[in-house]
């Protein structure tokens, strides 16, 4: 069985600024199959890579 990996750990805001962004990509899909959600998708990447960036700083400094 393959172990799952988890992503960073996200605050309220992050968490809620996907949210948002995933209630978006919900909203075009509903509309059509076709559209593009690809720019959503990368708002979506940057945020969850900022998180994990904080936690690798948070992490050097607590050593």
């Amino acid at each position: 069985m393959a172990q799952q990996q988890h992503g960073p750990r996200l605050t309220v805001g992050e968490k809620a600024r996907v949210a948002v962004l995933v209630a978006r990509m919900t909203k075009r899909c509903a509309v059509s199959e076709d559209i593009d959600r690809s720019d959503l998708e990368r708002k979506v990447d940057r945020i969850i890579d900022g998180a994990r960036r904080r936690e690798e700083r948070t992490a050097k400094t607590r050593k």
